[in-house]
């Protein structure tokens, strides 16, 4: 199994950090503005970029304002079965976070092509935890 992982330093805290990464108002602001989720265990977030791309991901783990764990359930078929994890340690008063996109069957060019565009999506969580504005998916 192939996993993806991606460790960045943010200046703000870790409910900001958090509340970007489990709201829907903040998943729009940095991952793609077509986003319905709720910060809720067993609640499907849906993302979708486009008219042919999307994914849906189960939470399966949620703890404010350290971690949240989301399963694959449906989405590009190298994405399903695979599980995502945001975790965050507070490092003076900024916040660590530990991403993971775990268990992908191989290291496909898919694979690449989404490693590089999480580091993409990963700084604009950054810019928008920062500056107030991420760079996300805005549609066709």
């Amino acid at each position: 199994m192939a996993n993806i992982r991606h460790h960045l330093i943010i200046k703000a805290s870790n409910q900001v950090v958090f509340d970007a990464i489990t709201t829907q108002e903040g998943l729009r602001a940095w991952w793609t503005n077509e986003t319905d989720a709720k910060a809720e265990v067993g609640y499907v977030n849906h993302f979708k970029f486009g008219s042919e791309y999307f994914n849906e991901m189960k939470i399966s783990k949620l703890n404010a304002p350290v971690m949240i764990h989301w399963d694959c359930i449906n989405g590009p078929e190298e994405w399903i079965g695979t599980k995502l994890s945001f975790e965050l340690e507070n490092k003076d008063g900024d916040t660590f976070l530990r991403f993971a996109h775990m268990d992908w069957a191989a290291e496909t060019d898919f694979y690449g092509s989404c490693n590089y565009h999480w580091g993409y999506y990963l700084e604009s969580l950054k810019s928008l935890c920062e500056t107030g504005k991420g760079q996300p998916f805005e549609g066709e």
